[in-house]
């Protein structure tokens, strides 16, 4: 018969740079018998998921042996979650020891040495990815064969990355027109990379750059889409910068009519690199696609203050070599729940 030996914990619940929306607070657990108690405070409704590390916080396992307060819609108040700890592991022993509860709401607030960036929900669905309808005439071979593509849940930034975010994380603003409100620009997609680990070391998290993919269906509204050419309208004057309105220079983010989601500029104001490799579009459905396995250019979507309006479109791509940094060329994050 199994038996849960003498377990020593302690209580990891967030790097101390870093606060996620302050959902979770008053973490606490308590060992009972062959189960543990963990106790927390939520401040708004939400999906809530408990992960397991044997190793400080290194890596983290997410528990499935949980009753209680758990799972989907889980109210705001004192909420108790019980672990069977032996229905998953066979004996826990150690110092190392650690729980994190986590909380997924429609926005998740992040904030980062003092600068705050918010991330919006994007529930997964299905699609129609490229030269749709809509696109009209304006639609170009690349964007072609329309396809179907389904995505599981992920969070997309409201707003590009800002100067004062690249600031805090690298303490560096490469930018050419400055500004701590400016999309940040000058960044070549090696550069993002080495963003993206420094921010997921400071924060524990994991974000990345969207797949084209994932870019795509967040500009369209997700399953709140309206159908429009550009993100958040068929007026693109009122919801983005690009060459007839910027007076060519980037402009503060989020100044613009945000779309369906809640998300702003993903038409216009700066490029942003996707993680995928260029390639051209397969016809089949794909579940959660990430592009060609191989190429030389990767993927930047949504137009820019330089650029006409035909290119500003949902649907429109473009392609860079990894080390290019242009003046007009940024990023937006994803987070993986």
């Amino acid at each position: 018969m199994k038996k849960l030996r003498c377990v020593i914990l302690f209580l990891s619940v967030m790097v101390c740079a870093v606060c996620m929306a302050q959902m979770v607070s008053n973490v606490r657990f308590a060992q009972l018998g062959e189960q543990v108690k963990i106790t927390y405070s939520l401040d708004q409704t939400a999906d809530v998921s408990v992960y397991f590390s044997e190793d400080g916080g290194l890596t983290w396992s997410k528990l499935s042996h949980l009753t209680g307060n758990v799972g989907k819609n889980v109210p705001a108040g004192e909420n108790a979650v019980y672990w069977d700890a032996l229905a998953e592991y066979e004996q826990i022993v150690g110092s190392n020891i650690c729980f994190r509860v986590m909380a997924q709401g429609a926005v998740q607030t992040v904030t980062v040495s003092g600068v705050s960036f918010r991330m919006i929900l994007v529930e997964g669905g299905t699609f129609m990815m490229g030269a749709t309808m809509e696109q009209g005439s304006d639609a170009v071979a690349q964007e072609r064969p329309v396809h179907q593509v389904t995505l599981t849940d992920y969070y997309i930034a409201e707003t590009e990355v800002t100067q004062a975010l690249w600031q805090a994380v690298m303490n560096a603003t490469p930018s050419k027109n400055t500004g701590k409100n400016l999309p940040v620009e000058m960044v070549s997609w090696n550069d993002c990379q080495t963003f993206l680990t420094k921010l997921n070391q400071l924060t524990g998290l994991h974000f990345a750059l969207p797949t084209e993919a994932q870019w795509e269906y967040a500009a369209r509204g997700g399953n709140k889409s309206k159908a429009t050419k550009y993100s958040g309208g068929n007026n693109l004057k009122q919801t983005g910068w690009f060459g007839d309105n910027a007076g060519n220079k980037t402009r503060a983010v989020g100044t613009k009519q945000p779309n369906e989601l809640g998300v702003y500029d993903m038409s216009g104001n700066v490029w942003e690199w996707c993680q995928d490799w260029y390639g051209t579009y397969s016809s089949t459905a794909q579940t959660d696609p990430k592009g060609v396995v191989y190429g030389t250019e990767r993927v930047a979507r949504g137009g820019s203050v330089y650029r006409p309006q035909w290119m500003c479109r949902t649907s429109s791509r473009n392609k860079f070599a990894p080390i290019v940094r242009n003046n007009d060329l940024g990023l937006r994050l994803v987070l993986l729940p």
